[in-house]
């Protein structure tokens, strides 16, 4: 029965693709993207400035753009508001056990932050603000972290990426392939692999987690 029932569907599938010679070719649904739409995802921008648009800002046009588009989430001076997340302060916290992580305590480049504020920001309103306005709001980040010193202090996709985070020193480079190289094997221990036999060291009723009784509680509805 099976024999007859694959045979079946065997030529049940030519006849289909007898009559939909598109079913074994190219549907040639849409078209080759543009370069100018292709253009218009590619905004990623590197730690080495590769991406930047051409632009400039302050921080001083930034104070202004970040009240207007920004404050309302990450409060008027970075510090956050309510739990949207701060941007500016938390330094010398990352050891400690509540560190605060922004722009100047943690971030590796400033690359990241004109790169997230340029395709994420603001909210609900992503992409919205021109690459001189970006520019603007970076810089302005960059003087609430006592980065930018001056206010008035040009960034360009120049010298953006000369312009260093306290926090970069600490970002390494993916070391994996060679630190890890020792435990990787092209044929994986798949029986007797461990040292020495398998014990069980805990038990759920042990924990306390395991409900010895069924439950009072009323059902849930």
């Amino acid at each position: 029965m099976s024999r007859s029932r694959n045979g079946i569907g065997a030529a049940l599938a030519a006849l289909v693709l007898a009559a939909s010679p598109a079913a074994s070719e190219r549907l040639n649904i849409g078209r080759v993207a543009t370069p100018e739409e292709i253009k218009g995802w590619d905004i990623d921008v590197r730690p080495d400035g590769q991406g930047l648009p051409v632009g400039k800002g302050t921080a001083a046009l930034g104070e202004t753009i970040f009240q207007e588009r920004c404050a309302s989430c990450h409060g008027e001076f970075g510090e956050g508001a309510g739990r949207w997340p701060e941007l500016a302060g938390g330094a010398g916290t990352l050891k400690s056990d509540s560190p605060v992580k922004t722009v100047g305590s943690y971030w590796p480049y400033v690359s990241t932050v004109f790169d997230f504020v340029h395709r994420a920001m603001p909210f609900g309103a992503a992409q919205t603000l021109t690459p001189d306005e970006t520019y603007s709001v970076t810089a302005y980040l960059l003087h609430l972290n006592d980065i930018l010193k001056d206010q008035d202090f040009e960034v360009n996709e120049r010298n953006l990426a000369t312009i260093r985070l306290p926090n970069e020193k600490n970002f390494v480079m993916d070391d994996r392939e060679t630190a890890e190289n020792e435990f990787w094997t092209a044929k994986p221990c798949m029986t007797n692999c461990l040292p020495k036999a398998a014990t069980i060291t805990g038990r759920a009723r042990i924990l306390d987690v395991t409900p010895e009784k069924a439950s009072t509680s009323p059902p849930v509805q």
